[in-house]
C-alpha cells in the first residue's frame, strides 16, 4: 500500500506543456522508466460492474470510491500489476500486486476461481468484488506519460497526452487492438502527486495561483466516449 497522498489534476495546452517543461527539467528528475525521449506508454484494463459503479461514482463526485485496473508500461507484459487506486476526501491510496500474463488471461476469461486462494490480498480483493458486486474487465485506456520526480515533498509530476480508448474491448495483448482517439481530446492533463506539502517552487513551476484543479478520469473519459 502506498501512503495517503494528494493529487491536483489540470488541462493544459500544447503552449503550457512546452513552458512547464522547459522551466521543470532544471530541478526535477525523469521518472527512471521513461525511454530516451522522456516517455513511455501506459496501457490499462479497467474494471467495473452491470451499473458502471466506478465510473457513476467519478461522475457524481463521491468522496470516496475506488477502482480496480490492471495495467503494464511499453508492452512489456514480463511487468503486470493488479491495481487498486482509492480516494477518501481527497487523499488517494494505491494498493498493487503483481500478476502474471497467464493470471490476466484467466481472468479475462472470467476463470477466477484461483484468486482465491492467492497469496495476494488485492488479488483476493477483487475476487470477492468480481463475485458481490459483479466486477468485469470493462475497457482499455491507452496513454502517453511524460513524469517528473521532485524528492523534497516526495513530489511527481506527470504529463499525460494522446488518451485513447479500447472502446468496449478487453484485449489488453493485442498490440494490434483497434483503439480511437478521443474526440476535441487535443488537451493534456497535468497531474502533480505529493505527501504533506508541495513545495513552492512546484507551485510557481505550475502555476497552481492561476489553474484551477479539476476532476478528471482518463477512465471515465473513454467510457463516456464509448
Amino acid at each position: 500500500m502506498s501512503k495517503p497522498r494528494h493529487e491536483l489534476k489540470f488541462f493544459i495546452n500544447l503552449s503550457d506543456y512546452y513552458a512547464l517543461k522547459n522551466r521543470i527539467k532544471h530541478i526535477a528528475s525523469l521518472d527512471k522508466n521513461a525511454n530516451s525521449n522522456g516517455i513511455y506508454n501506459i496501457r490499462s484494463l479497467y474494471f467495473d460492474n452491470f451499473n458502471d459503479k466506478a465510473l457513476m461514482e467519478k461522475i457524481n463526485g463521491y468522496s470516496k470510491r475506488e477502482k480496480f485496473r490492471i495495467r503494464f508500461y511499453n508492452d512489456n507484459f514480463s511487468f503486470i500489476r493488479l491495481e487498486k487506486k482509492s480516494k477518501i476526501n481527497g487523499l488517494c491510496t494505491k494498493f498493487s500486486a503483481p500478476l502474471t500474463k497467464k493470471e490476466c488471461e484467466k481472468i479475462l476469461n472470467n476463470d477466477i476461481e484461483w484468486m482465491l486462494n492467492s497469496d495476494k490480498s488485492l488479488i483476493q480483493e477483487l475476487y470477492f468484488k468480481m463475485k458481490s458486486q459483479m466486477l468485469k474487465p470493462k475497457t482499455v485506456v491507452d496513454y502517453t506519460r511524460e513524469a517528473y520526480i521532485y524528492k523534497p515533498g516526495n513530489v511527481r509530476i506527470t504529463i499525460d497526452s494522446n488518451v485513447k480508448s479500447g472502446i468496449y474491448s478487453k484485449d489488453m495483448f493485442n498490440t494490434n487492438l483497434p483503439i480511437m482517439k478521443i474526440p476535441n481530446n487535443d488537451t493534456i492533463i497535468l497531474e502533480v502527486k505529493f505527501d504533506e506539502f508541495l513545495p513552492d517552487i512546484i507551485k510557481d513551476i505550475i502555476q497552481t495561483n492561476t489553474r484551477k484543479a479539476t476532476s478528471i478520469s482518463k477512465y471515465a473519459n473513454c467510457r463516456m466516449f464509448g
